[in-house]
């Protein structure tokens, strides 16, 4: 995850993450990503289930009706865990979460346990009256998927009337006083709505968007070649610095992050050396705290079977079952190898990424594309888009 606005338009400086020691119990939401101990943010795909039909959904969820295999109980004893282990943000998520109908129960456990909860949706059943509810819970936020204008996000959603009901959820989650931001992952076939994606945080007020980076998994592998090259990648990147910049100099600052390809830090980074060498300096400095893609150690994926992942698109590598072992001990635990690899992922990976001068502030980005793109988890990440003379030591 890299803050587009803290880092190009100086919304965090490196002293502001130093205030709070670096430990992730005590940084507010907006620094966690800079803590030095790195207890991990756990996703939990808490259903499978959907009542949308997204053809990128990384979880490949099933229809709406049907069970969960955990129930509320066995459930609220796993939150104890996480709570108890430390990690600081339990992010609910599915399919759609909004399906389960004890969502808000358990939401609010995390809170009484002392968590942040975090909601990720599509954000359509998002009524007035669940926003109520939603609020009562003390959610941190709520991100809310869109893909681009009307016509495309209800062609990537599978679901005719998806995009003005998540516009809808958004307003509702706005009047109850919850913090809502917008998700967008980006592919050739929705590259150009970018600029519409912004002119819905100023039109709207949203206060925060989150750009993903394709991940080739679920049915996200299906779109690996449409996932953009890297003069586009590139362009991009521009565009939402750019775009950023330009809601900072009109007074409406936004929070504006890029996720899933830590190659977006040094590029940043290479921007302001041009632009602003002193504020290049401070970057590098937070660059360093951030230290890279953190799958398998400052993240960590709970499946809605239980499974344990090392993040929530890496599903063809599991590390045991909550069902059966508390996270807690299988997180911490030596013996499962590439767990324990993942901790310390830099002494492992290949390629390009081995010799970067980059290294130690993108971690070698990330282990899924890799072994979905050359069959090899340690081989380096195909959307690493920076130039050999770039990472050249």
């Amino acid at each position: 995850m890299i803050g587009i606005s803290k880092l190009y338009c100086g919304a965090v400086e490196a002293s502001d993450a130093l205030r709070y020691g670096r430990q992730s119990g005590k940084l507010p939401s907006h620094l966690l990503q800079f803590s030095k101990d790195k207890k991990p943010v756990v996703v939990w795909n808490m259903t499978r289930r959907c009542n949308l039909k997204c053809v990128h959904c990384y979880a490949k969820a099933l229809e709406e009706q049907g069970e969960d295999p955990i129930p509320t109980a066995e459930a609220k004893a796993m939150i104890d865990d996480l709570a108890a282990y430390g990690a600081p943000v339990m992010l609910f998520s599915g399919g759609e979460p909004l399906v389960r109908k004890d969502l808000v129960e358990l939401a609010h456990h995390a809170v009484g346990k002392g968590m942040r909860a975090v909601i990720s949706t599509n954000g359509t059943l998002i009524t007035k009256a669940k926003a109520k509810e939603l609020k009562g819970v003390g959610l941190s936020y709520v991100g809310i998927s869109l893909d681009g204008g009307e016509e495309v996000h209800d062609r990537f959603r599978g679901v005719p009337g998806a995009y003005r009901k998540a516009l809808e959820g958004v307003e509702n989650c706005q009047a109850e006083g919850l913090k809502v931001g917008l998700r967008f992952t980006v592919n050739k076939r929705n590259v150009a709505e970018v600029p519409k994606i912004f002119s819905v945080l100023r039109e709207l007020e949203v206060p925060r968007v989150c750009f993903y980076h394709l991940v080739y998994s679920g049915r996200g592998s299906e779109l690996m070649k449409e996932d953009l090259d890297h003069t586009e990648t590139r362009a991009l990147l521009d565009l939402i610095m750019d775009e950023t910049r330009a809601l900072f100099d009109d007074g409406k600052p936004k929070e504006v992050l890029t996720v899933d390809n830590h190659a977006d830090g040094p590029y940043v980074w290479m921007r302001l050396l041009r632009e602003d060498p002193k504020r290049a300096a401070e970057v590098f400095e937070l660059l360093s705290f951030n230290e890279g893609n953190n799958s398998g150690r400052g993240i960590g994926c709970i499946s809605w079977d239980g499974q344990v992942h090392a993040d929530q698109f890496w599903r063809n590598h599991t590390f045991g079952n909550v069902r059966e072992r508390p996270f807690s001990q299988i997180w911490d635990d030596p013996n499962i190898e590439l767990l324990a690899k993942l901790k310390d992922k830099k002494q492992h990976v290949k390629g390009r990424c081995a010799t970067c001068r980059f290294l130690d502030i993108c971690a070698g980005n990330f282990r899924a594309r890799a072994e979905a793109y050359h069959g090899d988890i340690w081989a380096e990440d195909p959307a690493c888009y920076l130039t050999d003379a770039e990472i050249k030591r």
